[in-house]
């Protein structure tokens, strides 16, 4: 196990958070603490006691998926879970980030450390050393149907075992090569380790961590939008009084009208006898509500991922209270799927919103002008990113919509009808995670055509505005003369790296 004296992420008696996986997936090293070694210790005990025994245990002297009633014979034994790795490597398409392969497999090691995957010392040590070293599998994107990710856990359990492939500090290397330049050995696999490597979720959990947290940071900037919109065309803010959000008390809507009402804060808007429109669109005046319930589904999601982050996935289950070895279904992330399926749609009811209020933006953008005259329109080109860019957001969002039905009920029966249900978990929060993409297409359009509207030199802006409309000026200043695609990308790009930040700074200056 590699050492480090660095600060490091440890997995001990307490669960582990999604904010601490994602330390992990960027970068941070990882470690064991007692109370977690000694559930690993227990449940490996058990493994021992019953890997030479009479009764068949799935996996453990036993074949796999519809040979599961065949015995492993003795002479088979010490080969076999390594055969379990190699036979299971089947992935294809283009590889995972580093980034998810890092998740992955510190959700791996959260799993072995409850104790329930009967898995050795040696293979939790092992990854955890993998990580540390800096050692990421080429794991293929697609593979897994989400009845564990067992493509995906085989490509990284390979390369634990000294095969397969890995990247290291850059260079694509053979998984013995990335272990012998950091100076790490093969491990070699006791019964049941094979099983436990690559009969888990590491990948939907991992990667579904990733995406739930940048859902968190969209729904933010959607807010920040919405608000630009409404001070661009001279809106109502009555949709953020507090009593309205106390007359139907949804956690998500009250949030998303806090959150709202800080980034009016200063705004004219709020003055007396400086509301606009008695109402305006329910593209505006819904905004809360539709914000509100996509913060619910996003809580739901986080908090699915994090039960299965800490949850026992492995078949069979190792009841450590019982000394047990059960077959089950724990494999299934029936509930982190689910939840994924449910968020798609809220995203896209968010982006139906933010593709609405363009429309209204439009005419109040080209009332400004006289089409007719060219330098008016060069200058609102210039301005907006080009007028065609709402035309590209309503694409956009023909694609949002088209991903908002489920994913979790498209896998047919498997292995000879034995495996005849899956949750396509990965493929569901792959999914999800291109609606926030597409969401952040639109928004970004939404949010340049807004500024034009909102006339930010004119002073009257709320802090939300004023300090989102300001970054957009610089990033539009330095994009002059790029092609209109690379201008949208770097606003797009911006939104959650530097837009973001800068509002939660005024904010929390204010």
């Amino acid at each position: 196990m590699t050492v480090t004296s660095e600060p490091a992420v440890t997995i001990d008696a307490a669960p582990l958070t999604i904010p601490e996986l994602l330390q992990v997936a960027d970068g941070m090293p990882i470690a064991i603490g007692g109370a977690a070694r000694e559930r690993i210790r227990a449940g490996r005990r058990i493994v021992d006691e019953a890997v030479h025994g009479t009764e068949l245990v799935y996996g453990l002297n036993t074949g796999l998926g519809h040979l599961a009633n065949e015995r492993v014979s003795d002479e088979v034994l010490a080969d076999y879970q390594e055969g379990i790795v190699r036979s299971h490597v089947g992935g294809l398409g283009p590889p995972l980030p580093a980034r998810v392969v890092r998740a992955a497999m510190a959700a791996r090691v959260a799993g072995i450390c409850r104790g329930g995957s009967g898995a050795s010392e040696p293979v939790a040590d092992g990854l955890v050393a993998l990580l540390n070293a800096g050692v990421h599998p080429i794991v293929p994107s697609v593979g897994s149907v989400g009845a564990s990710d067992l493509m995906h856990m085989a490509a990284i359990a390979e390369v634990l075992i000294g095969g397969g492939h890995a990247e290291l500090r850059g260079d694509l290397l053979g998984g013995g090569e990335a272990l012998r330049r950091a100076n790490l050995e093969p491990v070699r696999l006791a019964p049941k380790d094979g099983l436990a490597l690559v009969s888990a979720n590491g990948v939907a959990v991992g990667h579904g961590a990733i995406v739930i947290a940048r859902a968190l940071d969209v729904a933010d900037v959607a807010d920040i939008v919405l608000v630009g919109s409404l001070e661009g065309i001279g809106g109502n803010p009555s949709i953020v009084d507090p009593a309205v959000a106390d007359a139907k008390p949804v956690r998500g809507q009250r949030e998303s009208a806090d959150h709202l009402r800080a980034l009016l804060a200063g705004s004219d808007r709020c003055a007396p006898g400086k509301q606009g429109s008695v109402q305006d669109a329910l593209s505006f005046r819904v905004g809360p509500q539709v914000h509100g319930a996509f913060r619910e589904l996003i809580r739901f999601a986080w908090e699915a991922v994090e039960l299965e982050l800490n949850a026992s996935d492995d078949n069979p289950l190792v009841s450590i209270a019982d000394g047990r070895l059960i077959s089950n279904g724990n494999f299934e992330p029936i509930l982190m799927a689910l939840a994924f399926d449910a968020l798609r749609p809220a995203i896209a009811h968010v982006g139906q919103l933010s593709d609405r209020r363009l429309s209204h933006l439009w005419t109040a953008d080209f009332g400004l002008i006289d089409p007719l005259v060219p330098s008016a329109l060069r200058e609102l080109q210039a301005t907006i990113g080009g007028p065609l860019w709402r035309y590209a957001a309503a694409a956009r969002y023909t694609e949002l919509r088209e991903l908002a039905g489920p994913a979790t009920l498209d896998i047919g029966p498997l292995d000879n009808g034995v495996e005849d249900h899956a949750t396509n978990a990965p493929g569901t929060v792959r999914r999800t995670e291109e609606a926030l993409g597409i969401l952040e297409d639109i928004l970004a359009v939404e949010l340049v055509m807004a500024r034009a509207t909102g006339d930010p030199t004119s002073g009257g802006l709320g802090v939300g505005a004023t300090r989102a409309f300001a970054v957009v000026g610089e990033i539009l200043e330095t994009s002059v003369g790029a092609a209109s695609n690379d201008a949208h990308a770097a606003v797009r790009d911006s939104l959650t790296t530097r837009i973001l930040p800068a509002v939660r700074a005024a904010l929390a200056a204010s």
